[in-house]
């Protein structure tokens, strides 16, 4: 099908070529995506300043074994929503606990205390969305080791 003559496009494609410059990425692949490992988790960053031209969002993919954890903390100065692709999550925000499965997500307020626990036997895959991209420092503390919190998920248990 040819487009020449369409008013809207004109002659020429309606498509541009791939730029592979951070302040011109559209689209993240598997060749711009950043892999991490951090102290949690197997991380892969979609979206932050080192892969696109962002202002407000980071994204970042984590894929949490079987017994693992990011245990109790926050975040002052960003929001934030877990997004769950596959496996299940013993999801905390503040001193209230989910399962979160496939297709679920949960909402972190700015400086609410959350942790995000697996203790099921298959891996949890989730997204997890932060914002603003920019935020002062700090950009985590860990409370894990501070009352209520470290003694909360062993109180819920039945």
């Amino acid at each position: 099908m040819s487009l020449s003559g369409c008013p809207l496009h004109g002659p020429e494609p309606f498509y541009s070529p791939v730029d592979t410059s951070i302040s011109q990425r559209r689209f993240v692949g598997a060749a711009e995506k950043i892999a991490y490992r951090s102290a949690f988790a197997p991380e892969e960053w979609l979206c932050r300043s080192d892969v696109v031209s962002n202002d407000h969002l980071l994204i970042v993919r984590a894929t949490m074994a079987a017994g693992d954890s990011h245990p109790f903390h926050n975040h002052p100065t960003r929001e934030e929503v877990i997004y769950v692709l596959s496996g299940r999550a013993e999801q905390w925000v503040g001193r209230q606990k989910r399962e979160l499965s496939a297709g679920d997500v949960a909402f972190i307020p700015m400086g609410e205390v959350h942790g995000t626990y697996n203790p099921y036997a298959e891996p949890l895959v989730f997204l997890a969305i932060l914002s603003p991209a920019n935020a002062p420092e700090p950009s985590m503390v860990d409370v894990s080791s501070q009352e209520p919190w470290c003694s909360l998920r062993e109180a819920s248990k039945p």
